[in-house]
Order: C-alpha cells, then structure tokens, then sequence
C-alpha cells in the first residue's frame, strides 16, 4: 500500500458509517459514499462528517478501501454490487483496492461475500466492529481477519488515521473469524438485552402488579442485572429494526434449535419495530418500567 493518504469509501451513512467517516476526514482522509436514495437526515450526516457523495462507479474508481457499514440484510447485495461494478471497470480499478465487510453477519455469510471478489483484483477483509460509532476520546474497536496477512497488516496500520483496528492472527486464522467474534460478542450483549425486553413485555402482559414485583426483586436479589437492563434497553429501542438481522444471523451462526433462541429474539425485536411504527404500547411499557426502576432506586 502506497505511503499516500488512503482515499476510502464508506457505505452507508447511518450513524455509525458516518461517524467512521468523520473520524478519519478528521486525519485527513479523504471519504466517498453514496447517497442514491437516501433520507435528508442522512444527507445532513454524510455532509457534517466530510464525506462526498459520488455515483457507486465514481466511487469504486477513485477508492483503495471500501468499508461496508450497512445493516446484516443488505451486506450481500452491497457486496454484489461492488463486484459488478469491479467486473465492468476492469482493470480500471485502484491497485492494490481492498474490499472490507464491517457487517454484523455470521462466517458463513462473510465467506460467501469475499467469494465475490474472487479473480477480481479486489482484496478481502472480515471485520467485526463492536462498541458505539466513535465519539471524542471513544472508538470502536475494528476486529479484523483475513487470508492475506500483508493485507491485514495494511488495514491495521489505518490505526494511523483514527481507527482502531486489532487483527486476528495466528493459526488457522482467517476470513470468517472477525464475524464469529462479533457474532460471539452481539449474542451475548443485544441477547440480553432482548432477553430483558421480553420478560418486562411477558410480565407486564400478566398484569402491572407482576411487572411492579418483577422489578422489585431485581433490585433486592439481581440489581446488577437490573442496573444493565435499565442501561441498555431504552438505546436499543430506535436501533431494534437493525438488530432483527443480526439476531437471525447469530441464530445461523449457532446453528441447530440453539439457534432457535436467536430466531426467537429476532422476533422481539421484530415486535419492538413494529410497535414504534404503530401504536407504540410496547416502547411505553417498556420505558414505563425503565423509568420505575430508576425511580426507585
């Protein structure tokens, strides 16, 4: 990789792409993306954090990395198309050019996607982002993995522009494993949280005393654990219509009716959207037994 300052892609320009993007425009980095389609709110994201907006085939010519931000059920089709645009331009294409699957979605996924770019010039890394889109002194942390070690090294020495990368090295590593981290990771964190906002929904269907006794004991016998629900349900609540892809795609990763567990949270989550876009009973019992709770303590 050239000693320049890398020019990147990002895709999309939801709150966590945009904020990747501001983090390395803030080192100087120059970042495209693509805004066909996309709400004035996001408009408005892509602008305040520096990136410019080209047409996709603008952007796959003038980009060494494409970073794909995108939610679980787009992840292939993004891909997809970069591949078509890739096969069109040929060797037109920056060299060396690198394609990077920043999405939540399970190994196997992930291997299907960098099938992609096979023959096509293109190079490939699996990478898993776990924690919140950069903020101040925060940042996220890129895990990363792939078959080509001097490629991986590449995206790591990014740290250099504001990212914070740590590759996944050793034997047998490779393409598949930065997504079986994240996977690992988002079952255990966003599955709790489903798993609290199931119960509160379950008790309070029972009847409001239920669910006042619920929170109740929590506080006596489980605070730690009441403490965490009352901390991570209400973000997750506008951010549920994203989690319904990665919950089905965790259930796939753990395979068998273990899965299940995953597939059945997807539906929560499903049922939370749902009920932000309608009548929106459930976001009120929900943050209803949240506020309790922190009443109460």
């Amino acid at each position: 990789m050239s000693s320049a300052v890398p020019r990147l892609a990002v895709v999309a320009a939801g709150a966590m792409g945009a904020a990747v993007a501001k983090r390395l425009t803030s080192f100087g980095c120059t970042v495209y993306t693509n805004l066909d389609g996309r709400s004035e709110a996001t408009r408005k994201r892509a602008q305040d954090a520096g990136m410019i907006d080209l047409p996709l085939d603008e952007l796959v010519l003038k980009s060494d990395w494409i970073l794909s931000i995108l939610p679980p059920r787009d992840a292939v089709s993004f891909a997809g198309k970069i591949q078509g645009v890739a096969a069109k331009h040929g060797s037109s294409l920056p060299s060396p050019q690198t394609f990077v699957n920043c999405n939540a979605v399970n190994p196997e996924t992930v291997k299907r996607i960098a099938a992609l770019f096979a023959g096509t010039g293109i190079e490939f890394v699996d990478a898993g982002i776990i924690g919140g889109p950069p903020r101040g002194d925060q940042n996220p942390t890129f895990y990363a993995s792939a078959e080509d070690v001097k490629i991986l090294d590449e995206f790591t020495a990014l740290s250099k522009y504001g990212l914070k990368v740590s590759p996944l090295k050793g034997k047998d590593a490779g393409v598949g494993d930065a997504s079986a981290l994240k996977m690992s990771y988002a079952g255990i964190t966003k599955g709790t949280t489903g798993l609290y906002a199931t119960m509160v929904l379950a008790a309070y269907a029972s009847s409001p005393a239920t669910a006042d006794a619920l929170m109740r004991e929590l506080q006596i016998s489980q605070p730690i654990l009441l403490d965490r629900l009352v901390k991570t349900v209400p973000p997750m609540l506008p951010k549920a219509y994203r989690w319904i892809g990665e919950m089905e795609e965790i259930g796939d990763f753990v395979g068998g009716s273990e899965g299940d567990v995953y597939r059945g949270l997807a539906r929560v989550y499903e049922r939370i959207e749902k009920s932000i876009a309608g009548d929106q009973e459930d976001i009120a019992t929900l943050t209803k037994f949240v506020e309790k709770a922190k009443e109460s303590r």
